[in-house]
């Protein structure tokens, strides 16, 4: 962020304030209103933060006019098509892409944290078999701070290098254990000698009756889920994650108030929207009724999975995901599977439509991820498990980030104040 080169002025009833202007590497320049409250006694009015930045991050940046997503300066496309998840952690971590010994290092210290403590496997029997595995997430990551004491102390450099790294690799172990409990299947232990997208499948999928193997391209695919989920500047888990370590809480509890923000429907919930609306559409020859519901303004009905709230032209990491989803249909196939055969036709239908391309309804990265998932064989209560698990990184940069900041303090947002002004109480027997 550089010095400031322009002002701003606010005149209000006659009098005019400056404000400096700060001027980003890139994307829009902002005002700064640090001392607007001081200087004036007014607050700003911006429900949602649609038009406040909360924090200056060399994390991430999107252009969504552009249709541009970089981590650390490197596009999105290129990481997902060239690079994998634990490099692309590397990366949002520390800043700079290893070379082969640090990655090398870095791999293997993630892979030596992947178990978890035995005795948090006693906290999943106090969960209904039932219970939504966000629900058995929210609980088991926030409970890690009860037994790694050793890596909560947000003021030692040192122990917060170790909780990063623990999140990272025992959140797949987590997540598989939460999907294993809710089908009733035993726990199923990481394996040191997989790579961390196929130890996280073989944790899923395998049982003791049989050997696993898992397939490449699968794992591929998984993959680059993680890689395209990994983060997404300031969204709303980011921020509340944010928000949570400004009040000095210790990482996990942090992570653990992003998992819950996370599971709203409005956020991480999309993808599990998508597979969803296909399974309402049910059949390929009522693909054309739904289209037109679609185009209907009077009609409350919506394409799941078509279009970004942010990106406004196309999803930089829907290309990446479709290539990964056809390889992954092609694999397993979708003659059995009535809600991928609406799905691959629905694409093709949409995408040749001129309505959805003047609206710019382009398949995003949640339709694709969907089909993935689907097909692979995970039901959607596990699809927001996946999206937490991969976001983690993103949020424990974002974490680091922040408490390496030396101007960080305790998040307070305002509000315009419209209850009753102040009156005096009376006696229950007189009202």
């Amino acid at each position: 962020m550089s010095e400031p080169k322009k002002t701003a002025t606010l005149t209000v009833d006659g009098e005019s304030y400056e404000f400096p202007v700060l001027s980003p590497s890139a994307g829009p320049d902002v005002i700064d209103i640090r001392k607007l409250y001081a200087t004036t006694g007014m607050f700003t009015y911006d429900p949602s933060f649609t038009s406040t930045a909360s924090c200056d991050s060399t994390i991430t940046y999107i252009d969504g006019e552009k249709g541009e997503l970089l981590h650390r300066g490197y596009p999105i496309d290129q990481l997902a098509g060239k690079s994998h998840y634990l490099e692309v952690c590397y990366l949002l971590l520390y800043g700079a892409l290893p070379n082969a010994k640090q990655l090398e290092a870095f791999e293997t210290m993630v892979t030596r944290h992947t178990m978890v403590h035995e005795q948090m496997h006693r906290f999943f029997t106090g969960f209904r078999r039932d219970a939504h595995p966000m629900a058995i997430l929210v609980g088991t990551v926030g409970a890690m701070s009860a037994f790694y004491h050793d890596s909560t102390d947000i003021n030692d450099p040192h122990q917060r290098e170790v909780a990063s790294i623990r999140l990272i690799a025992k959140m797949p172990t987590l997540a598989a254990m939460a999907y294993k409990y809710t089908v009733g299947q035993p726990f199923v232990y990481p394996r040191n000698d997989l790579d961390y997208a196929s130890n996280f499948l073989r944790m899923c999928f395998s049982v003791p009756a049989e050997d696993y193997e898992v397939n490449p391209i699968l794992s591929r695919a998984m993959d680059r889920i993680f890689t395209l989920h990994a983060d997404h500047e300031q969204n709303a888990s980011t921020s509340t994650v944010r928000l949570a370590s400004s009040s000095g809480a210790n990482p996990f509890a942090c992570i653990a108030a992003g998992i819950a923000c996370l599971w709203g429907p409005a956020h991480g919930g999309a993808n599990q929207a998508c597979l969803e609306m296909l399974r309402e559409i049910g059949s390929v020859d009522r693909i054309p009724e739904f289209i037109a519901r679609a185009k209907d303004k009077n009609d409350p009905f919506r394409l799941m999975g078509f279009g970004h709230r942010v990106y406004k032209n196309f999803d930089p990491r829907a290309t990446v995901m479709k290539e990964s989803a056809d390889e992954v249909l092609e694999l397993l196939g979708v003659e059995n599977n009535p809600t991928l055969q609406v799905a691959k036709e629905l694409e093709k239908q949409a995408l040749a439509d001129p309505y959805f391309a003047d609206k710019k309804l382009f398949p995003n990265v949640d339709f694709y991820s969907g089909i993935i998932l689907e097909a692979m064989g995970f039901p959607t209560s596990m699809f927001t498990p996946i999206f937490a698990l991969s976001r983690t990184i993103g949020w424990i940069s974002q974490w680091k980030e922040q408490i390496e900041d030396p101007s960080m303090r305790i998040g307070r947002p305002r509000q315009l104040y419209v209850g009753e002004t102040a009156r005096d109480y009376t006696d229950v027997e007189t009202r």
